[in-house]
């Protein structure tokens, strides 16, 4: 058996609600899951519960929005099994706060050019936390503007260049890997090739970071092992997962279509006792 500890839902930027998500890894034969949506603990707390009642390990996560400001880039930090979530919902709600404001004026951008309206986009978003460039793109297709999330006018509007890109201020890795710790969650780089955190990871180790993300789509095999060799030299965690987001995806990522082993969510739980010890 194996697990998929990186899921999104509704919660955030996924299109599937957390009992969807649930049953449709037990179906696969996962033996543990973790729901780790951008920026928000709540669904990852119902989720636990509800993985319970339906006889799947859920592992209590949460994927946080960083910028490492030293090197212009964002960074993304999954904090996993946190004593206190409570604890992390300022930061949150000061991440959403940003991206909020962020969202309203790429929808004002959008409607320059193409008339949706501002309802549309909050039901495509119905069930999130927030509005992220997948609902508006959502909204487009519903409005018969674009025939994919991620073509061409995806590019032409949320590109590099894009004429609706409107930046977010994140807060800085470091301070986020300290608020992790101080919630009592285990930290873990996410995906560091996809942001280039090579460095970052390095710089991070020695600040206690706890992990790094080796298995993840967007990773090469040579990625991966050159990730997993780093992990054994700093005696890093491993963890990995999909990154599902359902029909939100770039490609197809099915549910448990990377996943680690029992061996890596073992060692998980065992770090995590080995933290209570220590209290």
């Amino acid at each position: 058996m194996a697990g998929d500890l990186h899921c999104h839902t509704k919660i955030s930027d996924g299109s599937l609600g957390i009992e969807d998500l649930i049953s449709i890894a037990k179906r696969k034969g996962l033996s543990t899951v973790s729901v780790t949506d951008h920026d928000a603990t709540a669904g990852a707390t119902r989720a636990v519960i509800l993985g319970k009642r339906m006889g799947v390990q859920v592992l209590h996560g949460v994927e946080l929005s960083t910028m490492d400001h030293e090197r212009d880039r964002k960074a993304h930090l999954l904090c996993y099994l946190c004593d206190s979530p409570d604890r992390l919902e300022g930061l949150c709600r000061r991440i959403g706060e940003g991206r909020r404001a962020a969202g309203m004026e790429m929808v004002r951008k959008v409607m320059r050019y193409y008339p949706i309206t501002p309802e549309l986009v909050v039901k495509c978003a119905t069930g999130s936390t927030n509005i992220f460039k997948q609902h508006i793109m959502h909204a487009l297709l519903d409005a018969g503007y674009a025939d994919s999330l991620y073509g061409d006018l995806y590019h032409k509007l949320f590109g590099k260049e894009g004429s609706a890109v409107v930046p977010i201020e994140y807060p800085d890795t470091r301070d986020v890997l300290t608020a992790i710790h101080e919630a009592g969650g285990i930290a873990i780089l996410a995906h560091p090739h996809v942001y280039q955190s090579e460095d970052l990871l390095t710089e991070l180790v020695s600040l206690g970071l706890d992990g790094v993300e080796v298995w993840h789509p967007s990773h090469s095999d040579e990625q991966q092992q050159a990730l997993l060799e780093f992990a054994v030299q700093h005696t890093l965690l491993t963890t990995g997962g999909s990154d599902f987001h359902g029909m939100y995806s770039r490609t197809a990522r099915p549910i448990g279509s990377t996943t680690v082993s029992d061996d890596c969510v073992a060692a998980l739980l065992r770090y995590k006792q080995q933290l209570a010890k220590k209290g």
